[in-house]
Formats: C-alpha cells, structure tokens, sequence
C-alpha cells in the first residue's frame, strides 16, 4: 500500500500512527502535546484515540505526571508473534537461504531453561551429513547456540553458575567437566563481536558459529527488557576439520549478509 495513499479506515489509522510515536519516544513516554504534534492531530482527537487505547491495556498513562507510554497490551502482542511456537515458521525461509548460501547444516534454537531448545533445521545436500533433530536438547553452556544467546541475555558471572551446575559435567565418566570460567571469557568475545563459537565440547568432531536473535533495537551490548531481549538463535555446524578461524569468519559474513534482510519484523541481529 502507498504510504501517502487516504487510509481506507481513519480511526484505526489515528492509532496506530499515536502507537507509532509513543513506540519512538520509548520509555519516557511523551505528553498528550508532543504526540498531537508528532501525529499532526488535534488534541482532542488524539486524547479521545488514547483513551480507547488506555482501555485496551495498549497505552499506559502516568498518574502523576499525565506522560503516556506503551502499554502491556502492545508487550503482549509482540511477545505473542514472536512465541517460539511461531519461530520456525517466522524463519524457516531465513534458514532454508543460509544454508543455501554456506552449504552447511542450520539449526534455529531456543533457551529452556539450562537447556538449548532445537526447534527447527535445514540440512545441506552433501553426502555425509552431521546427525541432529528437531526436538532434542542440549546444555546451553556447551553449545553455540546457547552462549549467543547467554551472552546477548545480560547473564552474569554469577548467574552463569546457575546455567553450569546442572551440567554434572566433573571429567568422570568419560563426560567432559564445564569450566565456567572458560564459559565466562566465550561469553564476553561472543558480546564483542557479535557470535559465539564452540569446538567439539558438545559433540566430537563438530563445531558450531551461532548469532543471537534480539528484539528491538540492535545493540553491542547484552541488555534486559523488551528492546534487545533474546528470543532465539541461529547456528550453523560445520564438521571441525573444516572449521578453521577463517572459516568462522567467512560463515558470520555469510549470515550477516543473508539473514536481516529475511527477518520478521521486530528481529535483528547485534551490531558485535
């Protein structure tokens, strides 16, 4: 539709162009002036607009200070299109394409609890191929996926703990022991430049590349709330005599060309 096109209903036009503004002024909120202004309607019609706005939980206003903000309605509505049970169909095509440009195998994951959960894959067209399934669960501390999405999550040295100690992993029984310390210093290169990587510490013979997905804004730098909170990741897993430094590099290039583009909206990868 042409954006200067006459909007075929007005009343729900003035409403959405007053969530519009108030989305851009974030969490200051604005005046009932400064949105008349910004919407270029008269205050009457867009203090009658807010209203109605204000009963559907969609604004928020300050009884103090009268400001009006984003309600919990909008919150909600956003969280409901992003719920993981929407992800795979939101980005299956997002994969299908990055695993047509770096010919390697694609997962699309989700934090559940300590768990990285898998919730979708595109496979490429080789003839030995890396065993994975949609469904299964891995440790978030030992995988690619699950340190993006740790580290782009404002998880702490201390809360790290929390995501390794119900690994059990002490080099006993042939388990491998996760040193959170080790986990730690990936956390932080993976907020420096965007990814974070692994090398056979979950599966012998395999690593992994993985991006963050983030709501909002993008950022460099983890952060809480609805602007840049981490909904998912995507990672691509490369057997690990093909996985040399210049390889990652060349991968994160591949994604960062192909994946934004291809994104729903409200999705974006970090700057790193």
């Amino acid at each position: 539709m042409d954006a200067g096109a006459a909007s075929p209903l007005e009343s729900v036009d003035r409403a959405l162009r007053l969530l519009e503004a108030l989305a851009s002024h974030g969490a200051d909120g604005a005046t009932l002036a400064e949105l008349a202004t910004a919407t270029g309607m008269h205050k009457t019609t867009a203090h009658r607009t807010l209203g109605a706005l204000r009963h559907r939980q969609f604004v928020d206003q300050d009884g103090q200070t009268g400001r009006y903000r984003l309600g919990r309605g909008a919150v909600a509505l956003a969280d409901r299109f992003l719920d993981e049970g929407n992800l795979p169909s939101l980005l299956h095509g997002a994969l299908v394409a990055l695993c047509s440009a770096t010919d390697e195998l694609v997962h699309l994951g989700v934090l559940s609890g300590a768990q990285v959960l898998y919730l979708d894959k595109v496979e490429p067209d080789r003839p030995v191929r890396v065993w994975s399934a949609v469904g299964r669960r891995r440790w978030a501390v030992t995988t690619a996926l699950g340190r993006a999405m740790l580290a782009y999550s404002g998880t702490s040295r201390e809360a790290l703990d929390g995501y390794v100690r119900p690994t059990g992993g002490d080099g006993r029984s042939g388990e491998r022991a996760v040193e959170a310390d080790h986990v730690w210093d990936e956390l932080e290169r993976a907020r420096a430049r965007g990814y974070a990587v692994e090398s056979e510490e979950n599966e012998a013979g395999i690593s992994c590349v993985a991006v963050p997905l983030v709501r909002g804004a993008a950022s460099s730098s983890a952060g809480a709330g609805p602007r840049g909170a981490v909904v998912g990741a995507v990672s691509l897993t490369v057997p690990s005599e093909r996985m040399d430094q210049r390889r990652v590099e060349q991968l994160y290039t591949t994604i960062r060309e192909v994946l934004p583009p291809l994104l729903p909206a409200g999705l974006t990868l970090p700057l790193g």
